[in-house]
């Protein structure tokens, strides 16, 4: 062989093994465990938040029962049908910040007599107390949801708290359980988690740790008897964000007969001063808010390496009870009201977000999303009669497959995605397999311009082949709007191909990806 040909065959050598090993470096590979030790992915972390704050209550949630939009007791029927669907599991009321503010009492009994109250932290705005616990609670009734009730300690006292909880516990004979009959009720309703105030650390009356867990024993003493026979669930108003110190003196201080949930509250933003637009955004923003948003991994891991150092048995859950993307208002509307719109950003919140609760499900048992309509990283919005399901919603409903499934852990290094010298993980994945056996696994590639191809390894898992759905749009910015309410939706995904247990996917920028076993 001459010189020329032997030199033209080294250099293809060279450059197929080259284009061979840079094939092999850009595929992720993931490997499924399927571990028998693994925990339930509680349904709980699929939980909503309604707070009275702007139109999420009045002029969303409700509308009266004299409205001309279809409605039951008041309540929008297309919004009961549109939680149903995406299979609501819990449903946290009457605050937030408002919960520290709200007197039970104003809210109960014949309409007509109730009093009125100024929402002093949300708008300024005379709110008439038409929407009270008993609408609250026959609302979770037609859900089939698990209420929440966030119940005031900043500027109520033991004995309203204790009094909330028989009135709408107990069963005939007690003063409080004749004061709910007298009201319309004869049945108790069964409410298990109570939160025993909310962010003490700032809107619930700028409290110490120290002093709260004083104030946390001194009510949760008194909410049920000796040994908790009424199955109550108690929520310390927990830690904002790296509070780590205020986790630290609840875990340490409060006895653990006295407390079943701490909670955490983190919110995905641009700068905390700057938020930004919903819709009008860079990629430097975008960026930013991920950074944000993918931070839930950490706090989520150094709340629970404190939590496992006073309760290794792990019987105290992590509550992320205020969770989501937050950004400046929609131009026009009350800056009081936090009106904003949903776009793909906010599915990769969504997608990331979940995956994190899903892969820390041992600790992690319940959270809730900031807010169920119109209010910050809403699922639905609305205006006048017409309403639209945003992409968070469409998210929340793919991943209700995981609801009460079995976790299967998983092993992979993310590629990056990179922007301005800086990186982050561009795929967020978790697995899991329901009661049938049948294993869904979500993906997210957050990454805002390129693919990923990755290869998960289902080998040990006897499965068949997969279907596919996919929420994604051609650009970041794009929403569903009262005039295109249907631009985004989930759409089915074949981008897959599933050979011998190994499972070939070319993941789109910007999307979520679910994917079901036969």
């Amino acid at each position: 062989m001459n010189r020329t040909l032997l030199k033209l065959r080294q250099t293809f050598i060279v450059f197929f093994i080259t284009v061979i090993g840079f094939s092999q470096s850009d595929k992720t590979v993931i490997e499924i465990k399927n571990d028998d030790e693994s925990p339930i992915i509680s349904k709980h972390i699929y939980g909503h938040f309604a707070e009275h704050l702007g139109r999420c209550i009045y002029d969303g949630i409700y509308v009266g029962e004299n409205s001309k939009i279809p409605n039951t007791n008041g309540v929008r029927n297309d919004i009961i049908d549109a939680l149903k669907a995406i299979k609501i599991p819990n449903l946290r009321w009457p605050g937030g910040c408002f919960a520290d503010t709200y007197h039970w009492k104003d809210g109960v009994g014949p309409k007509k007599d109730r009093p009125s109250m100024v929402n002093r932290w949300w708008g300024g705005v005379v709110e008439d107390n038409s929407f009270g616990t008993h609408d609250f609670l026959n609302l979770c009734e037609v859900l089939g949801t698990e209420p929440y009730l966030a119940a005031n300690v900043g500027s109520s006292t033991v004995k309203d708290f204790t009094e909330y909880i028989q009135y709408v516990g107990h069963k005939e004979g007690s003063p409080m359980s004749d004061y709910r009959i007298e009201n319309g009720r004869k049945e108790p309703w069964k409410v298990k988690y109570w939160g025993v105030g909310n962010e003490m650390w700032g809107c619930g009356g700028n409290m110490t740790p120290e002093h709260y867990a004083n104030i946390y024993r001194q009510y949760a003493t008194f909410m049920t008897d000796w040994t908790n026979s009424d199955g109550l669930f108690r929520i310390a108003s927990g830690a904002n964000v790296a509070d780590y110190h205020w986790t630290e003196v609840l875990m340490r201080d409060i006895p653990k007969f006295l407390i079943e949930g701490v909670a955490l509250h983190s919110y995905s933003f641009v700068e905390w001063n700057k938020k930004g637009s919903s819709t009008k955004f860079n990629e430097a923003q975008y960026f930013s808010t991920m950074q944000t948003a993918l931070k839930m991994e950490e706090l989520i891991i150094k709340h629970t390496a404190i939590m496992d150092k006073y309760d290794p048995k792990n019987e105290i859950a992590l509550i992320v009870d205020e969770w989501g993307g937050w950004y400046e208002v929609e131009e026009g509307t009350n800056p009081g009201f936090l009106y904003q719109q949903n776009t793909i950003r906010d599915a990769m919140i969504a997608g990331t977000t979940l995956n994190i609760f899903n892969n820390h499900s041992d600790r992690v048992k319940m959270a809730n999303l900031a807010q169920t309509v119109n209010v910050l990283q809403a699922v639905i919005l609305t205006e006048g009669e017409k309403m639209l399901l945003t992409p968070t919603y469409h998210v929340m409903k793919m991943y209700t497959v995981h609801h009460d499934a079995k976790l299967l852990p998983l092993s992979f290094t993310s590629p990056s995605y990179e922007f301005n010298n800086e990186s982050l993980p561009a795929i967020s994945a978790s697995a899991s397999k329901d009661k049938d056996g049948v294993v869904h696994i979500s993906l997210v590639n957050i990454d805002s311009s390129k693919e990923n191809t990755l290869e998960i390894d289902c080998s040990n898992l006897d499965i068949k082949d997969f279907t596919g759905s996919i929420l994604t749009s051609k650009n970041l910015q794009d929403h569903n709007t009262f005039d295109n309410p249907t631009k985004i939706q989930t759409t089915t995904f074949k981008d897959f191909k599933f050979k011998k247990g190994k499972l070939k996917i070319i993941l789109p920028p910007f999307s979520v990806v679910i994917l079901e076993s036969k």
